[in-house]
């Protein structure tokens, strides 16, 4: 069942273009959604360019690209776009391999690979992918998430690879109670946390004020006042941080992990913004997202963004989703957003260095939670076990490997189970004196052969037979080979055979 938020429906669009455009009855709702957006997106675009292993400014640069840059283009009215926490762990891996002076590059490459993909008409061939698969990478996203995260809670350093991050665990644990740093930072992480998961039971009167918000300034007004030894996060200036690529740098294009990184950097974060606009779609009644057109705007938001040597950028559900719910009638709130982080970062960045790092690490974690969802998960264990089975095995794979072998891993085991569905076929038979009679239906593919052959060969070798195929959906030439080449040898030893073809056979 699809739920309507309570929004106003956005203003005709009197151009023409099916979309709509601000009027002075939308103004002053678009301004105030714009406003409670960039109280959201902010810390979130600090905490995913920390979690990522990059500098802030980073973060919010991509943050002020996704407003001014995405927030302009067509495609879809309500979204809005920056620096996701699912491609944190990408992000990190890539940086951890290829150094901070390739991430440009790779950023670029995949924004100009989704603008190919755009004007190739492919957008909409990723609401393809089985969402088993887009469960299983996302929860496999949010669980290495949740393994990085926990070690800014104790104020440590996250370890690198996977091993190093489950070996430290109870190094970790040891230094979260004994330690102030620990101690301090396990307190504020579980107070984000109550208020993050607390703030829904409010009054409605005050859940206007975002959750998120509440709870970085609450947790971090109460770690100034009590002077707690936690380290926080520094934001400089946005125009030092840009990290433009050299021509140097794209030398690297020759390199076939380099060329890996960028494909799989345009998969994902295409997935992501598209899933999320098919999401966002069912959540109002005004114009729906032209896929197409949005893919090229992620495209180029991606593109500005590795000129800037910026984090990759996605269209971003939680924020999206914020945007509706505060008003927002057009495109119009989606720019703003972006224009008041500018403004902020340039002109208040002292107010970021207040927030602990374990503040940000727990709006992280809560993220991270959504995007395992244990519950969908259960749900879909309920309903189809084989679906869920995929979705274990490619977070598992994820959390294993990297996220590029668990998402193919998981396409492949899609690709595996529809084949095997799609070829399925039933064999009835008769025997009858010296007659026997044997009907096919459904798929006869080379995936259910031996179950064909040793049906056939089941059969009493001499006597009349008739194999009835008129029924079979598809026929392919392995199996169509089979049964001649059982019939032939039925016929050396003295039997009849007749063979009833599909009429599309041939």
């Amino acid at each position: 069942m699809t739920t309507q938020l309570e929004s106003p429906r956005p203003a005709a669009d009197r151009s023409g273009s099916g979309r709509p455009r601000p009027t002075k009855e939308s103004l002053g709702a678009d301004v105030a959604a714009s406003f409670v957006v960039f109280l959201v997106a902010l810390p979130l675009c600090v905490g995913v360019a920390v979690a990522s292993g990059v500098p802030a400014e980073l973060g919010i640069i991509t943050g002020v690209v996704g407003g001014l840059v995405v927030g302009f283009l067509p495609g879809s009215t309500m979204q809005v776009s920056g620096p996701a926490a699912g491609l944190t762990v990408l992000v990190s891996s890539t940086v951890a391999e290829q150094g901070l002076a390739m991430l440009g590059v790779i950023v670029l490459g995949a924004g100009l690979s989704q603008m190919l993909l755009a004007a190739t008409k492919l957008g909409t061939w990723f609401r393809a992918i089985s969402p088993s698969v887009v469960k299983g990478m996302l929860a496999g996203i949010g669980l290495v998430l949740i393994l990085g995260q926990i070690y800014p809670v104790g104020g440590l350093e996250q370890p690198t690879s996977t091993g190093d991050k489950f070996a430290g665990i109870p190094g970790l644990l040891t230094t979260m109670v004994s330690t102030p740093a620990g101690i301090s930072g396990l307190g504020m992480t579980v107070l984000t946390l109550l208020i993050m998961v607390f703030w829904g039971k409010a009054p409605q009167r005050v859940r206007i004020v975002p959750a998120a918000l509440v709870a970085v300034a609450g947790a971090s007004l109460l770690s100034t006042v009590l002077d707690l030894p936690l380290s926080t996060i520094q934001v400089g200036s946005l125009f030092e941080a840009v990290n433009a690529p050299s021509l140097g740098s794209f030398s690297g294009l020759t390199d076939t992990a380099v060329l890996g990184a960028i494909l799989t950097f345009a998969l994902i974060a295409s997935c992501e913004s598209l899933f999320s606009a098919a999401g966002i779609d069912q959540m109002h009644d005004g114009p729906k997202t032209n896929y197409n057109k949005e893919l090229m705007a992620q495209g180029v938001g991606n593109s500005v963004c590795g000129l800037l040597g910026a984090l990759p950028l996605t269209a971003v559900i939680v924020r999206s989703s914020t945007n509706l719910r505060a008003g927002a009638r057009t495109k119009l709130s989606r720019i703003l957003h972006g224009v008041w982080m500018l403004l902020f970062v340039v002109m208040l960045p002292g107010v970021l260095s207040f927030i602990p790092k374990a503040v940000l690490a727990a709006l992280l974690l809560h993220a991270a939670w959504k995007l395992i969802a244990p519950g969908q998960v259960a749900e879909l264990a309920r309903t189809h076990r084989s679906e869920a089975y995929i979705a274990v095995i490619t977070a598992v794979t994820i959390v294993a490997t990297d996220l590029l072998v668990g998402t193919l891993t998981g396409l492949g085991l899609a690709i595996i189970k529809a084949a095997w569905e799609m070829s399925r076929m039933s064999i009835d038979s008769d025997n009858a004196d010296d007659e026997v009679r044997v009907e096919l239906s459904g798929n006869a593919s080379f995936l259910r052969l031996p179950r064909l052959l040793n049906h056939l060969e089941s059969q009493p070798p001499t006597g009349h037979a008739h194999v009835d195929l008129s029924g079979v959906r598809h026929l392919d030439l392995a199996s169509r080979q089979a049964v001649e080449s059982w019939a032939a040898q039925r016929r050396r030893h003295g039997g009849t055979v007749e063979v009833s073809l599909p009429e599309h056979a041939g």
